[in-house]
Order: C-alpha cells, then sequence, then structure tokens
C-alpha cells in the first residue's frame, strides 16, 4: 500500500544498496578500521497504519537505531537498519523465507502464511509481538461506492468484490458471506487485487464492492470515494497485526531482537502517549490524511497499541487457520509453535498497559494538537454546531452497536426520542430503527442542525 516517500526518507534506504555486499542481512563484515558492520532488515508496511510501531512510526522516531547504537558499544559491531517498505504482507514472507529479511510486520492472516510458507521452505519464523489490534475485528471494512443500490452483504449475491486474496481483509469478506448465507466461492465473484488496484476498480466501477484493511476502507471513506456496506466488528472475532521473525536470525542476534522489540516498545509509549503528534508523523511519512491515520490510530481509535501476545488474539489466530486451510492456502498450521512469548517477556520489563478505554465521540479542531471528547452522541454533535463546521478538521463517532470509530460525518445517523445514535453502515442503522418504534434516520447536517 505504499506511495513514493520524500527523497529524505529514501535516502537511507538508497545509502544503505550502496553499502558492501557482504552487510547482507543478519550477517557482518569488517568495515576495513578492524570493526565488524552488521545489517539488519526490516520489512514493514508503511500504509498499512496499525503497524506503525515496527514500521513507520519506529523508523522515523529512530528508536531501534538508538538501541542498536547501545548494543553495538557492548558487542563492538557497528549495526545498519535496512528498512524495506511493502504493499502487504506476502512479499515480506517471500524475502524473509529467502533469509532476506530478518524481521517483519503483517496482518494475522499473512502472519499464518508466513508461518505456514517458513516450515515449508525451511526457514521457519516466530510471531514475537503485536502492533495494533481490534477484538471485535473493526480493522476490516467492506465498502461501495456512493450512491451504490447495495445495502447488506445479501446484495452482493452475483456481484464482483474486490479484496486481497490471503489476507485479513479477505478472512473477514469470507466470514461475514458465509454468516449471511452466502457462498464465498459460488455466490459472489472474488477478485484478487492490491488494495490501490481495488481503489481504482470501485471507483471505475468494473467492481461492486472493496473489502480491505485498515487504512483504506478509512481513507476512501474520507474522500467521499466510498461508502461502509459491512463492519467488520460485526462478526466479533479479533484480529491484529504483528512481528515475526525469522527463527534462525532470532537464535544467531538475539540482542539486536531484544533491542528491535525494546524500541516497539518505545515507539508505543509514544504513540500512546502523543497520539495526535503520531498521526501527524506518520500522515508525513506515508502521504494519508492525518484524519484517517487518527481514525485508527487515535486514543480511542479502531486499533489498540500493545505489543503482548494476548491470549484472545492467539485464539483468534487459531480460529482463523479453517479460514485458509479451506481457501487452499495452507494445509495446517502449528500456532503454539509459531507464538514465541520469550523474546518480549526477556527484553521489555516495564509495566503491561491498561485494558483498552472504551470509544467515545472525538472532536479534532483546526490548529488544535489534541482532541475533546463527549460523553454522548449528542454532545459531539453540539460541539460541531458551535464550533462551525469551517473550524472542525475531524469529528469522530462510535459504532452503537460495535463501538467501531468512524468519521461523523460519514456515519449514518440515528434519532430516538431525544437521543442520538450513529452506525457505520446503513444497514446497522436500519436494524436499530427497525427495533425502535419512532428511531428515524437523519442526514448528518440535519443532525448537526438539530443539535444546535
Amino acid at each position: 500500500m505504499p506511495t513514493p516517500l520524500s527523497t529524505k526518507r529514501l535516502a537511507l534506504p538508497l545509502a544503505l544498496l550502496l553499502l558492501p555486499l557482504a552487510t547482507a542481512c543478519g550477517s557482518g563484515a569488517d568495515d576495513g578500521a578492524g570493526a565488524k558492520s552488521v545489517t539488519v532488515t526490516v520489512g514493514y508496511q508503511s500504509k498499512t497504519i496499525n503497524t506503525v510501531t515496527a514500521g513507520t512510526l519506529l523508523r522515523s522516531l529512530g528508536y531501534f537505531e538508538e538501541e542498536l547504537a547501545a548494543q553495538g558499544r557492548k558487542d563492538g559491531v557497528a549495526y545498519r537498519v535496512n528498512w524495506q517498505d511493502y504493499a502487504t504482507g506476502a512479499p515480506i514472507t517471500a524475502q524473509m523465507t529467502a533469509g532476506k529479511i530478518d524481521i517483519g510486520s503483517m496482518g494475522d492472516f499473512p502472519l499464518l502464511l508466513n508461518a505456514a510458507r517458513g516450515k515449508q521452505l525451511k526457514q521457519p519464523t516466530r510471531l514475537v509481538s503485536v502492533t495494533g489490534y481490534n477484538l471485535r475485528g473493526g480493522l476490516n471494512t467492506v465498502v461501495t461506492a456512493p450512491g451504490s443500490p447495495l445495502r447488506s452483504l445479501t446484495d452482493l449475491k452475483g456481484r464482483k468484490v474486490s479484496t486481497s486474496v490471503g489476507s485479513a481483509a479477505d478472512g473477514t469478506l469470507v466470514r461475514a458471506l458465509q454468516r449471511a448465507g452466502l457462498d464465498p466461492v459460488k455466490d459472489v465473484r472474488k477478485l484478487n487485487q492490491q488494495p490501490s488496484v481495488g481503489a481504482s476498480a470501485l471507483a471505475a466501477g468494473s467492481v461492486d464492492a472493496l473489502s480491505q484493511f485498515v487504512a483504506w476502507p478509512g481513507l476512501l471513506a474520507f474522500q467521499g470515494r466510498a461508502t461502509a456496506l459491512y463492519d467488520g466488528a460485526e462478526l466479533d472475532l479479533p484480529t491484529f497485526h504483528g512481528v515475526t521473525v525469522r527463527e534462525g536470525f532470532a537464535k544467531e542476534r538475539p540482542a539486536v531482537l531484544d533491542a528491535f522489540l525494546r524500541a516497539q516498545r518505545r515507539a508505543t509509549d509514544e504513540l500512546r502517549a502523543r497520539p495526535v503528534a503520531s498521526a501527524e508523523s506518520v500522515a508525513k511519512e506515508t502521504g494519508l490524511p492525518a484524519e484517517v491515520v487518527y481514525l485508527y490510530n487515535g486514543a480511542r481509535g479502531v486499533a489498540t497499541f500493545d505489543p503482548a501476545l494476548r491470549p484472545e488474539l492467539v485464539a483468534a489466530l487459531k480460529e482463523d487457520v479453517p479460514v485458509l486451510a479451506a481457501a487452499g492456502l495452507v494445509e495446517e498450521v502449528d500456532v503454539d509453535a509459531f507464538v514465541d512469548a520469550a523474546p518480549l517477556e526477556r527484553a521489555v520489563s516495564a509495566a503491561a498497559y491498561p485494558e483498552a478505554a472504551a470509544p467515545k465521540p472525538e472532536l479534532w479542531l483546526k490548529g488544535q494538537g489534541s482532541t475533546r471528547t463527549f460523553d454522548t452522541p449528542g454532545g459531539l454533535l453540539k460541539a460541531v454546531a458551535e464550533a462551525g463546521a469551517d473550524r472542525v478538521r475531524a469529528a469522530y463517532v462510535p459504532d452503537a452497536v460495535t463501538g467501531t470509530p468512524w468519521f461523523a460525518d460519514r456515519a449514518v445517523w440515528v434519532r430516538d426520542g431525544r437521543e442520538w445514535r450513529a452506525f457505520v453502515t446503513r444497514a446497522g442503522a436500519e436494524r436499530y430503527v427497525a427495533g425502535h418504534a419512532g428511531a428515524r434516520i437523519v442526514g448528518y447536517a440535519q443532525a448537526v442542525g438539530s443539535a444546535s
């Protein structure tokens, strides 16, 4: 999912490519002055923004380089980092199994493919930490073009849907279709496309819907190029991204892996302590709008950032295996053997993070370095009305049922007596209205006007 980064950001990888070939992935060489040099290669996905604590944000903060410099002074080694940016997890896995990437980050379904390919090619990998997660599955969304006649998943029967086969978004699509009573193979025509290609196909009308992972659904909605059809959190199944390492590298250079995990924890601390500044930083590096980054990575965003290998996430990973097996992408995966909590426990002694805060409406005004939270959607609407549309940078509201944060001006609003509720999808709003006499769907502008 990457777009070209700035010349400044490209300079470091280019310089690394010009280093002597002997400093290849995870290997050492003499730098000519008698000191040993080692290059560590990290694969990441700049546009998959809930991996930022192991990728984009971590890279911009320089924490890994700092940790390696300190380790190098102990080892007498000059460590260098080669950051490699990819659109999805698949090429990272290919490079890892070829011994060309040491550490990588990717989503839960790609992680299982990483484990399977590693075992198959005798280049085993291990899952050592988590980046961002959502315990209900809200990181994946199915969207349609604005004005589409499609209102629910059942409307997808006989339609073309773009997704990235083997991704978490594809897993969400398969499970959601099955719950809706549709056969993911026979009842829809899936097109296996990169996220950017799928987004273009949706805009061109060559597909009817797009199922993708963070940050594509939010980006397209923010740009007015898509409407949410299905909120992945309706599955109520955890989804996450994590960090995987080549087993051989972890055994050969455990201190380097420890340095990475310490750096990741520091980057997580930074994101949680300064979410707006972190969103601005990631936006600058990726070209994504900061408002979209904050939707997912904010203080009460869709993703919760915590490196811990939570039991719920490991359990969810095991439930993902049959989905990939049914698609013929893996035969079996020993999840317990793949998950290795020991490196994180060894490297990070900091206290565990508190439980994720419940989602609340948030308002981000232009020129402000922080957001305001509200106890109710009605409170947010009133604040938007008082501020005036020209002063609002972004307003976020959680879905009344799933809790998934969404852009307030892209949500579907319902007035129920004197109470306001918001939903990511129209189908969710219609289900609520059907079960509550007197409740009605109201446009956003009308909702703001009424609140004033």
